[in-house]
């Protein structure tokens, strides 16, 4: 368990590039929310195969996870990814 401590406790960094990156986009299951979402990925991972995104709905039917990992190559292609991903006014959680 120390081990693991003084990992996250050190500068250095926790992942490594390029990797592979699991990512999901939680928000209200809306028109075009699924789309909005893919064509933002894609757009930073162009040759993204739509069959690798995974679509669940809440319980409820409020909310839409969409999944999906990818080959990242670097910290600034997550980045961005966030940022812009973030900026879609459905959204409601990154992770």
């Amino acid at each position: 368990m120390d081990s693991i401590i003084r990992k996250l406790d050190s500068s250095e960094p926790v992942l490594s590039f390029p990797c592979l990156f699991p990512l999901a986009v939680i928000g209200r299951n809306e028109d075009g929310f699924h789309l909005a979402v893919i064509a933002v990925i894609r757009k930073h991972v162009p040759d993204m195969d739509v069959d690798r995104f995974h679509a669940r709905t809440s319980q409820q039917g409020s909310y839409l996870s969409i999944r999906v990992t990818f080959w990242a190559e670097d910290r600034e292609q997550v980045d961005t990814l966030y940022r812009e991903l973030g900026s879609l006014p459905q959204v409601k959680m990154i992770l």
